[in-house]
């Protein structure tokens, strides 16, 4: 049998069904009643190509309703296309009697919400698996105000679990003879550092010292899911202007783990030891909570490794979103001494970072807290506060170095009084750092890292450090 000749079919039966539908006067204006008939009709469905057609059409109804009458779909999906509770306990009853697999298995198919069928027959239409993340994209913006609908995201997460992953995930460098279709979403995702425009993203991508990956899904084309932008350095990076500017040559010194290189740009990939990435960026809201971005980072470094044998270092340069807010919360409630919270109304000074004696006060009170807020203050769920943190941590990376004016822009300043973290990945030590961290959430850290914690512990008690 001749399946291009078949794919080409259903292709065409497609694109008939959705000129027909441009035709008819339901898809107008379309309510939510209206869609969920359709919805109803296509699990009836029991032929491929009907059921296709079935599936656009339920499709283009939903992306014409208005966002109230999305919510009432919604909630008609929570309430009638649920599990039917007669066969639950019927199977259930079947399952207690004789215990044996196809009991088992005939309970798990009538447990199955209907939802799920109607997602998977979804997904047959053309560009069905991106309308449907995009559906998703909906749901999550409702979820805070209408909880009840989390049933619904409990299938999505579900079903996108499989259909994205790690198997199906192509990974693609992004340069500059990128398809512009795909550049321009690259600046539109950004969520990291803002792209101000094609020269900006010029300097991220055509550089020799840099390089960008990305993960897409052959079911929605050229729509990147995750990126990463990645320089190349020698030694550790510690502050993100130079970088996002593309400067050369970076003056002010830091440590490499080794302690021996000086931080600066390279002209010549071969002369880095260091590979740092700068920014990673999920560009799918309706993807949030599917894991990407550790088989991202790892895949890269394979990738890199296998290009630039010499590199030694797999290094972020990470923001700590949060910690300003932290900082703030510990100045209101008073849990920290006088004179600390005196010297840290200096960051209600505009500029204070260019007053020399200022900073270096101010340096010497935040880096401890900020070792303090990473390594020690925990969520609900017993895991580290900052987001940044708990996705690195979990990878298997080593919270290696807390940066002091790593990010001076207003964003930098805003979110974090101007800090940046670099979290280490040694590619020995990541299996054993991600099963501490899973098991007993264990924050890997530098010997840097953790005596500045200390530090911050004594300086809670009043007592002095040197």
């Amino acid at each position: 049998m001749n399946m291009l000749f078949l794919q080409e079919l259903f292709n065409n039966i497609t694109q008939r069904d959705a000129l027909l539908r441009r035709r008819h006067p339901e898809t107008l204006t379309p309510d939510h009643g209206q869609l969920v008939n359709a919805c109803q009709k296509l699990l009836e469905s029991d032929g491929e190509a009907s059921s296709i057609a079935l599936a656009s059409r339920a499709l283009a109804i939903y992306q014409r309703l208005s966002a109230a009458e999305k919510s009432r779909f919604f909630a008609r999906l929570t309430a009638d296309f649920a599990a039917d509770p007669g066969p639950i306990d019927a199977a259930y009853l079947a399952y207690q009697e004789v215990r044996d697999n196809p009991s088992l298995q005939r309970l798990f198919e009538a447990c199955e919400p209907r939802r799920q069928e109607l997602f998977r027959r979804l997904n047959l239409a053309s560009d069905g698996t991106y309308e449907l993340v995009k559906m998703r994209e909906d749901l999550l913006a409702l979820l805070r105000e209408q909880p009840e609908l989390a049933a619904i995201d409990d299938d999505f997460a579900h079903l996108f679990g499989s259909w994205f992953n790690r198997g199906f995930l192509m990974l693609k460098r992004i340069d500059w003879n990128t398809p512009a279709s795909i550049l321009e979403k690259i600046i539109r995702y950004e969520a990291v550092h803002e792209i101000q425009d094609w020269d900006d993203l010029r300097r991220r991508l055509d550089a020799r010292d840099r390089r960008c990956f990305a993960f897409f899904h052959p079911a929605i084309g050229d729509e990147p899911l995750i990126f990463v932008e990645v320089a190349l350095h020698k030694g550790l990076p510690s502050r993100i202007q130079p970088i996002l500017s593309g400067e050369s040559s970076v003056k002010r010194p830091g440590k490499s783990p080794g302690k021996s290189s000086a931080e600066k740009g390279i002209d010549d990939p071969e002369d880095a030891d260091t590979a740092a990435f700068f920014g990673i960026s999920n560009c799918q809201t309706g993807l949030r909570g599917i894991s990407f971005g550790n088989f991202l980072i790892k895949q890269v470094v394979q990738e890199l490794s296998q290009e630039l044998p010499q590199l030694k270092y797999f290094v972020t340069l990470s923001p700590v979103p949060g910690f300003a807010q932290w900082l703030q919360e510990q100045r209101d409630d008073e849990q920290l001494p006088a004179s600390m919270r005196k010297s840290l109304k200096g960051l209600e000074t505009p500029g204070w970072h260019q007053d020399k004696p200022r900073e270096e006060e101010l340096k010497a009170i935040i880096r401890p807290l900020a070792a303090r807020y990473l390594v020690e203050e925990k969520n609900r769920h017993g895991l580290p506060l900052n987001p940044v943190a708990r996705f690195h941590l979990g990878n298997g990376a080593e919270l290696h170095r807390i940066n002091w004016l790593g990010d001076i822009s207003a964003k930098g300043f805003k979110q974090a009084a101007g800090l940046m973290v670099n979290y280490l990945y040694v590619l020995d030590d990541i299996e054993r750092n991600h099963e501490n961290y899973t098991a007993k959430a264990t924050v890997a850290c530098s010997n840097e890292v953790r005596d500045l914690a200390r530090r911050a512990r004594k300086m809670a008690k009043g007592e002095t450090t040197k």
